[in-house]
């Protein structure tokens, strides 16, 4: 009984010990994508130039996603990764 409450209070103070990551220094690389990443959420790195799709591109993926759905669901996935493929 002890045994049981003493490790029910320890999960309980399992997400006291989790703490978050302090951001430290990044890669040049890293902070060029983050800028260009909260360019886009900003919305400041817009294209002058509208992007749109023909009707008949819009027809074709719209039945594309809705054959996806004619393939049915398997009941498990193999796992491929590693050397020995089965």
């Amino acid at each position: 009984m002890k045994q049981n409450i003493l490790s029910y209070l320890g999960l309980l103070l399992v997400p006291l010990a989790a703490q978050a990551i302090e951001p430290g220094p990044s890669s040049k690389y890293q902070q060029e994508t983050e800028h260009w990443l909260l360019l886009q959420s900003r919305g400041q790195a817009v294209s002058p130039i509208p992007q749109t799709a023909a009707a008949s591109e819009r027809d074709l993926s719209l039945q594309r996603w809705l054959e996806s759905y004619k393939h049915p669901i398997p009941q498990f996935f193999k796992d491929y990764s590693g050397s020995n493929r089965k």
